[in-house]
């Protein structure tokens, strides 16, 4: 008879729990401005499965010059780690919410470092011989940390014309584990162009004007024209072209660092700018960077000296328009048109006896109507014109003089 029994199978070792790394560092950028590269991205808050908060103690940033396609390897063996940020962390990193699970329920991280979530800057300052391109193939340095290896993953295909500088950050877990990489990002090593001179600051009541000397580009390939002579035209060549980029620059109370911010949303080609935040009695400064572009990629000049500028009102609104006078028993009525200025504080009423040389005003302070009532005695032949006054004391001339008598 034949007989049948459960299979059983062998109960093995528990297997270790899933090891919790952190997320790419998000909005990754890196841009040239002279010899300086400045570094900037978000610090993961989650981890690569979406859990919260992200298993991180710190975030690497890494550069390597090269021609390859360099792999993860290639930038912590044979890179340069530029900075190394410490950023909170969780006290068991374990202890995680899931992506769908509400802010409340999750452990804050602590710690000395920066919050995660948040924008992170560095800064590299650029040597002559950073320009010189590391052979990939080359026995490897040792590590200077004992880290996990990372394997000979590819990051990204190269192709660079001129030599590229290219920029990496990866989060480090509370035990010394890296986290994903994220995308490389690559500046420029060509020299870069030469600031121009120190802007020269203009304003109205409408906008402050930037201008500059336009400059030229280093990279050219041939002298210029003699006179007389027509010029060339290189072939299959590309030039490099010139344009610049011009920042707000402050300095953040407390600090002695100033920051620049970028006001041009891409680089103008023409050397002036125009900046319509008018603020009056605040102090404005500029500074401008040439930017020189090759085929896609472009690469800033050192800043100028700032140029600074406190804005004053000394423009005074226009005179109103449309004065028309209307009579009336023991009366004389004004009406004009409004004025359209933003930092209009009213009107002030000038009369006189026909035929009066000088006007005086008649109302003690400036009106905000557009009109004006003013009992006289009739048979007398009156002069009227209205000026308008800004927020800053600044009178218009007169409006064009009316004539009228009251019944």
């Amino acid at each position: 008879m034949a007989t049948s029994g459960a299979a059983c199978g062998r109960k093995g070792p528990p297997l270790p729990p899933l090891v919790k790394v952190p997320a790419p560092a998000a909005d990754f950028t890196a841009e040239r401005h002279g010899s300086v590269v400045d570094i900037q991205f978000t610090i993961p808050a989650a981890n690569t499965d979406g859990s919260r908060p992200a298993n991180i103690e710190r975030v690497d940033v890494y550069a390597l010059t090269t021609v390859g396609s360099p792999t993860e390897d290639n930038f912590i063996k044979q890179g340069t780690r530029v900075a190394s940020i410490p950023v909170k962390a969780p006290r068991d990193p374990n202890q995680t919410i899931e992506s769908d699970e509400p802010e409340a329920d999750m452990v804050a991280p602590e710690g000395q470092g920066v919050d995660q979530g948040t924008v992170a800057h560095a800064r590299e300052r650029l040597t002559a011989d950073m320009r010189q391109p590391i052979d990939l193939a080359a026995p490897k340095k040792p590590a200077r940390e004992a880290e996990e290896e990372t394997g000979d993953r590819p990051l990204a295909p190269r192709v660079l014309s001129p030599i590229d500088r290219l920029y990496v950050a990866v989060g480090i877990t509370t035990r010394g584990r890296r986290g994903r990489f994220s995308k490389p990002v690559a500046v420029v090593m060509a020299d870069s162009p030469r600031p121009p001179a120190p802007p020269t600051i203009d304003y109205d009541e409408r906008a402050v004007t930037i201008t500059w000397q336009p400059v030229g580009t280093l990279s050219a390939i041939q002298s210029a024209a003699a006179p007389g002579v027509l010029p060339s035209r290189p072939i299959g060549a590309v030039m490099p072209t010139i344009a610049y980029n011009v920042y707000e620059v402050a300095t953040p109370e407390g600090s002695a660092t100033p920051t620049f911010t970028r006001l041009t949303p891409k680089p103008v080609q023409e050397p002036h700018f125009s900046d319509p935040r008018i603020t009056w009695n605040a102090m404005r400064c500029y500074a401008v960077r040439a930017v020189e572009t090759f085929d896609d990629r472009s690469i800033e000049s050192e800043e100028t000296p700032p140029a600074c500028k406190t804005l004053i009102d000394r423009f005074p609104p226009a005179p109103p328009k449309g004065l028309t006078p209307l009579a009336s028993e023991g009366a004389i009525n004004l009406v004009w048109e409004p004025n359209t200025e933003r930092d209009l504080a009213g009107y002030i009423v000038l009369r006189g006896i026909e035929p009066a040389e000088t006007l005086e005003p008649i109302t003690a302070a400036p009106i905000q109507e557009t009109q004006f009532h003013d009992n006289v005695k009739p048979g007398v032949r009156f002069v009227y014109a209205v000026k308008a006054v800004d927020t800053s004391g600044n009178e218009s001339a007169p409006s064009a003089r009316v004539t009228e008598t009251a019944r």
